[in-house]
């Protein structure tokens, strides 16, 4: 790690914009600055395209700053309409609070919330009692319609039509930076670059009411050299909860890295010194490969841990390259009951079934183009059925071209 913790955080990619980078760089090199972000919870699982603001959380937690992860049980029951076309689904508050708390365990991995180095807090505890004309009067006096308008959030909304719930984030959230600062002596809010008018609303806030200074950083918002959304494929999110993406799968989400995205996501989603991340990214042709199995080995052992990054490496190496009983248990693996396999499942159903195709259709045409294999040979027939015959030591290797693949097994 470099001297200065700006500078790393620069060098690796997560800087989009600052409020005052002079300060900035002062407050984060030059003693120990308390942080947060928020996460909402929209879901019971954060996925891959929340990591960026999770990583720069622990390199400033090993850097000596004391990190808060800002559950949003609040801030989730009005929907928060940034980078959004449409209004978001409203949650009721059994629900909020369940994600919320799940959310919180995840990020626990990550952060270790010790209380002193880390904690995390939830703005349900202060914005659900909340007296609604007493907070405007407080509160709401100090934002301007006209400057809220003309953020960029509210921008895209009003053209499908925005509601005045949503309107009200941007207070709540400002909210949160006021509360934060007079609790914990919160300085800096950071988040996607999507939230610069809220975080900016925040700090002019807490200017306001308190006559102090604090700052926000936000990150980039990512996609992959190809166009996709960052933390989403054709089946969906890459969820970091291993009951909903197997640790085999995110292995192999992230060793499936686009050639050029090698080098970039290599200083965002690993721990690794950007020396040596240098000397993986100037490596070409096939050498590529063993840079993309350090990628997907760290970043899964940095979600999973590292017995599973290992199992999932040895698994990878098992259908990739070889195998032995042992590595193959560690695929993702589907039971199926023995009296469907007696009888026959056509493949274009099963390889649908467990995920391998998004649908029958779709694993028919795969099939017509050689793309679907069963133990390493390719299914050349729609009349072909697997059967019990096809279940060995190992189970039933399916493939769907090169790079994804499932076992199945017979359920007694």
């Amino acid at each position: 790690m470099t001297e200065s913790i700006f500078n790393e955080l620069k060098a690796r990619g997560f800087i989009a914009q600052v409020s005052d980078e002079a300060a900035v760089r002062k407050m984060l090199d030059e003693k120990k600055t308390t942080f947060y972000i928020g996460f909402d919870g929209t879901a019971a699982s954060l996925h891959a395209g929340s990591l960026v603001p999770i990583m720069a959380m622990i390199h400033l937690r090993r850097a000596g700053h004391r990190a808060i992860a800002l559950i949003g049980g609040g801030t989730t029951m009005v929907g928060d309409p940034s980078g959004r076309t449409e209004m978001r689904q409203i949650l009721d508050e059994t629900t909020i609070r369940s994600f919320g708390e799940s959310i919180r365990a995840q990020l626990d991995r990550y952060l270790k919330f010790d209380g002193a180095g880390a904690l995390a807090v939830n703005n349900a505890d202060w914005l659900l009692p909340l007296k609604y004309i007493e907070f405007l009067r407080d509160i709401g006096r100090h934002f301007s319609v006209n400057r809220m308008l003309a953020a960029e959030a509210y921008k895209i909304r009003l053209e499908r039509g925005l509601s005045f719930i949503e309107f009200n984030y941007q207070l709540l959230q400002a909210y949160d930076y006021l509360t934060l600062f007079r609790t914990y002596g919160c300085t800096l809010q950071m988040g996607g670059d999507d939230q610069w008018g809220n975080i900016l609303a925040g700090v002019d806030l807490v200017r306001r009411v308190e006559g102090a200074a604090v700052e926000a950083l936000t990150f980039p918002l990512l996609t992959t050299s190809a166009g996709a959304k960052m933390g989403k494929t054709a089946q969906g999110a890459v969820w970091l909860d291993g009951s909903l993406c197997p640790p085999y799968d995110y292995f192999q989400y992230w060793i499936n890295t686009d050639d050029r995205d090698v080098g970039r996501f290599l200083r965002l989603y690993t721990l690794l010194p950007l020396g040596e991340i240098q000397r993986l990214e100037s490596l070409a042709g096939s050498e590529l490969n063993e840079a993309k199995r350090i990628l997907a080995y760290e970043a899964t052992a940095l979600t999973h841990g590292e017995d599973a990054a290992r199992d999932a490496r040895a698994a990878a190496a098992a259908a990739f390259g070889g195998s032995g009983q042992k590595d193959a248990a560690s695929l993702p693996t589907t039971a199926v009951a023995r009296g469907r396999l007696e009888a026959g499942i056509a493949p274009a159903e099963l390889f649908a079934e467990i995920g391998l195709a998004p649908s029958r259709g779709e694993a028919k045409r795969l099939i017509a183009q050689g793309g679907l294999s069963v133990n390493n040979e390719k299914i050349d027939s729609l009349d072909r059925k697997l059967t019990l015959a096809d279940i060995g030591p190992d189970g039933m290797i399916l493939k769907a071209g090169k790079k994804k693949i499932h076992r199945v097994v017979a359920d007694d």
